[in-house]
């Protein structure tokens, strides 16, 4: 077992400062899309919680703490609220929602890869989960939203990529033996500070070598 980032009730918060701005985001996206309440609280838990349960059903950390604290549950209610009410205002700070955005991505695709290998997976198979918690919830919204999952779409500013970077930075700190709160910390503003440049640059990932594709860019 390797030692945490923080101590746990640090750790309970950022866990649920990551749950409530993940949810912002499904919250906002179903009030684009003209969703009820019930739909923007659906889309708000899914969007906060998705990849954490994918994560936990896998590794078989059963039942997915999504179930065993109320907090888990409720942080994405108090999202729902807050976008049903205040969505102009809420659109209006999206700069800042997106950089809470960004730390959140730092923060679970870390936190995902040292739980994944505390139950026993593999460095790679570690990281990959690393990499669901992270943007899982974002892909099961967009999926339940009816759009294209945005790590799929070559014009959005990169987002895998940098939790990429940071689970496989957790990988090879495990395989060297020298994964700790620094270097984890390490990781997590990593991951951070790449996908904040991403959206400032809008750096994007490269598409097929010699595209010659008939489909209009943007579709």
């Amino acid at each position: 077992m390797y030692e945490q980032l923080f101590s746990p009730t640090v750790q309970h918060t950022l866990d649920l400062i990551g749950i409530f701005v993940f949810a912002i985001s499904g919250a906002l996206l179903a009030v684009r899309k003209n969703f009820d309440v019930f739909g923007i609280a659906v889309l708000a838990q899914v969007t906060a919680l998705g990849g954490g349960l994918f994560r936990d059903l896998i590794i078989g950390a059963v039942p997915p703490a999504a179930f065993t604290d109320l907090g888990y549950f409720l942080t994405p209610l108090l999202a729902t609220v807050l976008v049903f009410f205040l969505h102009p205002q809420v659109e209006r700070l999206q700069t800042g929602v997106n950089v809470f955005d960004a730390a959140g991505l730092g923060l679970f695709c870390v936190a995902g890869t040292t739980k994944a290998y505390d139950y026993g997976l593999g460095l790679t198979a570690s990281a990959c989960l690393g990499l669901a918690t992270a943007v899982g919830g974002g892909v099961l919204r967009d999926v339940l939203a009816n759009e294209v999952p945005s790590l799929l779409r070559w014009d959005r500013d990169l987002y895998a990529v940098p939790a990429v970077v940071g689970a496989t930075m957790v990988a090879l700190c495990i395989r060297f033996d020298v994964l700790g709160p620094f270097t984890s910390g390490l990781a997590v503003v990593t991951a951070f500070v790449l996908r904040l440049l991403a959206m400032r640059f809008h750096w994007r990932a490269p598409r097929a070598w010699n595209r010659r594709s008939t489909v209009v860019e943007g579709e």
